[in-house]
Order: structure tokens, then C-alpha cells, then sequence
């Protein structure tokens, strides 16, 4: 649907350009793209988490992906990182080598690159403008252990594209995404890394006001969206 949908705005925007210009007499495409329907995000504002599972199933479908031309296997070790650090895509996106300690054992948001427009911006401070130290699992260590350069140059992004640059996530959600993690569970973003997290992390007893300091969030918002039902589902009360 993300293709059909980029495809109508396009063919919109050519034809807009058309009709100002008195090549045409009307857009018939005016509209079109916005009258699709919507993605589940969209409408339910409720945490939409994967079970441990399915994020597996993930995980190993993106370090498999050995399609031949364009393959995402390159993405698989950001992929993993957001599953199981539960920070949003653009604070992974920006993680830069000076924000990852020696031993890896912790990581600090600092910063994140966000999408304007066609332009990919850093912006200091997190969504709520503050910055974190998080410490990460033994698994998040190793994983970056296994990335991190012998001498890496502070500045150099932790996740990159595969020219080396900076990640377009846009493209990424809408290509890799969506052809990898569609056919194990449709209707979701990266964004769905985050949630998993924070639901998996809630079913495993820990306090919503820990997950709240490492998410960069409050306990009303981990309360109100992310306790969704996949959690409930998995919760069973005292006898």
C-alpha cells in the first residue's frame, strides 16, 4: 500500500504541476492518495507489539535475507538494536560511536536524525528534549561489540546505509520493512520494535516507571498505551 499510495501523490503533484501550467484541464488524481484506506497506527493509537516470537522471526528473516540484487540484511543489526533497546527509530538512526562506551555496556541518546522533507536533520535532545543513559542487555553489548570498528571515529554513525550515509528512514520503512516484516505480521512500522519492547518488558515484571526512564516516557503513557493485549493476553491474575 505505501507504494500505491507514494505512486498517487506523485501522479498527483505531476498533474497539479500540469493544470497550473494549462497543459491540462484537471488533476484527476486530486485527492486519491488521502482517500485510501488508512494503516492501523493511524486509527488505533494503541501499542501494536509483536510477541518474542514474531521479533525473532524478524530478526532472523533480515540477517537470512540473502535475495539476489537488492537485499536488507545490511539492517538486520539496527533492527535487532530497536527490539531489544526500545528507543524510537530516529535516536538509533543518529547514534553516533562517541555515544557507545568502550565495552559497549551502555548507550547514551544524545541526539537523533530526523526527516524533513527530503532532508535528513539532526536534532539535539530526545523527542521530550532530553538526553539518557540507558545500560543494555548482555545480547545489545555483543551486538555492538561485533560492529564497532577497531578505532572508530567518534562522530561516525553506529547504523548506517549501505553507501556508508546516514539512514533514510522513510525508505527504510517503506521498503525494507514492509517487504520483510509484512509476511510474518502486516500493518506495522519500526515503530512496533518499541512497543514490543516496552509490552515484553511489562510482561517480565519489570516497574512501567524503569521502562519509563529508558523509553523516554512516563508511566501514564506506558499505563494508558503500551499495557495493550498482548500483555493482558499473557497476564494471568493470583489465585
Amino acid at each position: 500500500m505505501y507504494r500505491t499510495k507514494d505512486g498517487l501523490m506523485y501522479l498527483s503533484a505531476a498533474c497539479r504541476w500540469a493544470v497550473k501550467h494549462q497543459l491540462i484541464s484537471s488533476n484527476p488524481f486530486e485527492g486519491m492518495a488521502q482517500e485510501m484506506p488508512r494503516y492501523r497506527y493511524q486509527v488505533d493509537p494503541q501499542a501494536n507489539a509483536f510477541s518474542e516470537e514474531e521479533r525473532e522471526r524478524i530478526i532472523q528473516a533480515f540477517q537470512g535475507d540473502g535475495r539476489k540484487g537488492v537485499n536488507y540484511r545490511h539492517y538486520a543489526p539496527l533492527v535487532e538494536f530497536l527490539f531489544l533497546v526500545g528507543c524510537r527509530p530516529s535516536e538509533a538512526v543518529g547514534l553516533q560511536w562517541k555515544h557507545v562506551p568502550e565495552n559497549c555496556d551502555f548507550v547514551s541518546f544524545e541526539s537523533s536524525i530526523v526527516q524533513i522533507g527530503n532532508q535528513r536533520i539532526r536534532s539535539q535532545g530526545s523527542k521530550n528534549n532530553r538526553t539518557r543513559r540507558v545500560a543494555v542487555s548482555a545480547r545489545v553489548q555483543m551486538l555492538l561489540r561485533s560492529m564497532k570498528p577497531e578505532n572508530p571515529n567518534p562522530e561516525d554513525l553506529v547504523f548506517t546505509s549501505r553507501d556508508g550515509g546516514s539512514i533514510n528512514y522513510r525508505n527504510f520503512a517503506r521498503r525494507a520493512w514492509t517487504n520483510i516484516v509484512d509476511p510474518i505480521k502486516p500493518d506495522t512500522t519500526p515503530y512496533s520494535c518499541r512497543d514490543t519492547f516496552i509490552t515484553t518488558q511489562l510482561i517480565k515484571g519489570v516497574p512501567s516507571g524503569v521502562i519509563a526512564k529508558w523509553c523516554d516516557t512516563s508511566t501514564q503513557i506506558i499505563d494508558s498505551s503500551y499495557a495493550d493485549k498482548l500483555k493482558l493476553s499473557q497476564l494471568r491474575p493470583h489465585d
